[in-house]
């Protein structure tokens, strides 16, 4: 795009998040009236979990003084879902305008206004870098108001806070469409491992399964590879009648989150004993064991000697422990003998619950420096 309609298109878009009809219905909002006036007398916080599947806005109030031995009893005022906002999936404006749009929806459904808002948290997939981090916070900052404090995260991260009630110390794993390992030491060191997206290899994913299963029916028609009950499963659920079929399936829209909607399928192959199904489950498990490997050896979460407990968070359609064939319980199989200290954490909320704990907890922090500083 030429650098001149690049810069209409940005201004144009800034436009419409300062005075666009996604937020018109603050106009018809009288706080002091609203039946939540009396719940958000100190404000709300925002707490977001944007995946390449799904985005989830969580409002809760912000209370104060509260202790964070409290902040599993603050009630969730609304909640809003969009679909993906991963930048390097859909595109930066696609992303933007859906995050947007669930944190208008979010406050809305509760009868606020930007101008309640104290604290936002916004923990996304794609977010990789500090540049990323800079680049969303500077389009935030054009949406809400200046006296609200904003924190930009990897999605990761929040799914690490929703095992540990808002604290960031230990290791999440995430298999969901994508796959990363998260981890972070008490003293604030972190480090992370996959996570980089299907091109270079997330195959521990949900994505990455499923990417095998096809490929694996591929290869039995060609005669490249073993039979397998993958072929007829697969082809039934999709409303297909041949291999051939499937490759003009693939193709007419790539998307990940399609793509690794398949796994139940090779799940069901798995526990029906097809050898290729359940070789593609176990190598998954190996691959995301081994992004956790990665991450507890580097942050030396397992203390010197490779027995320290450590919290290990999991989070994700991959990981939930709902079939025969738990790929959860084999992933911790394979890390308990590296690291015998490990603590399973399966979330009672999901991760935009820990983003709103996150964005309690860093202001909170902010809040009590300038306390004492004064």
């Amino acid at each position: 795009m030429p650098e001149k309609e690049q810069v209409v298109v940005d201004s144009e878009m800034k436009k419409r998040y300062m005075n666009g009809e996604t937020w018109k219905f603050e106009d018809d909002i009288d706080n002091s009236n609203n039946n939540m006036s009396v719940s958000v007398s100190d404000g709300v916080l925002l707490g977001i979990d944007g995946g390449t599947t799904s985005t989830v806005c969580i409002c809760m109030p912000m209370i104060i003084p509260f202790s964070h031995s409290q902040l599993q009893s603050l009630p969730i005022l609304s909640r809003a879902v969009a679909g993906c906002s991963n930048h390097n999936s859909i595109g930066e404006i696609a992303a933007k305008e859906t995050l947007e749009q669930v944190m208008a929806d979010a406050l809305s459904k509760c009868g606020s206004k930007r101008s309640s808002v104290r604290a936002v948290c916004l923990a996304v997939s794609g977010v990789n870098h500090p540049t990323d981090q800079q680049r969303i916070l500077n389009w935030l900052r054009d949406i809400f108001p200046s006296d609200v404090r904003l924190y930009v995260q990897n999605d990761a991260v929040a799914a690490l806070a929703s095992g540990t009630i808002g604290k960031l110390h230990g290791c999440v794993l995430i298999a969901g469409t994508g796959s990363i390992a998260y981890g972070f030491t008490e003293d604030g060191k972190e480090a992370r491992a996959a996570g980089a997206g299907p091109v270079l290899g997330d195959w521990g994913s949900g994505y990455g399964i499923s990417a095998q299963a096809l490929t694996a029916v591929i290869r039995a028609h060609d005669g490249r590879g073993p039979s397998t009950m993958l072929t007829s499963s697969i082809l039934q659920a999709l409303g297909l009648s041949s291999a051939e079929e499937l490759i003009g399936w693939t193709y007419a829209d790539p998307s990940w989150a399609r793509i690794a909607a398949l796994v139940p399928v090779v799940v069901s192959c798995a526990e029906a004993a097809d050898e290729v199904a359940n070789k593609i489950l176990l190598e998954s498990a190996q691959e995301l064991a081994s992004s956790v490997k990665a991450v507890v050896g580097r942050l030396g979460l397992c203390g010197q000697d490779g027995k320290g407990a450590f919290p290990l968070v999991l989070v994700g359609g991959v990981l939930e422990a709902n079939t025969r064939w738990d790929v959860g319980k084999e992933v911790i199989k394979c890390i308990s003998k590296y690291f015998p200290g490990v603590l399973p954490i399966r979330p009672k909320v999901e991760p935009a619950v820990g983003a709103a704990w996150l964005a309690w907890n860093f202001f909170m922090k902010e809040y009590n420096k300038e306390l004492c500083s004064c």
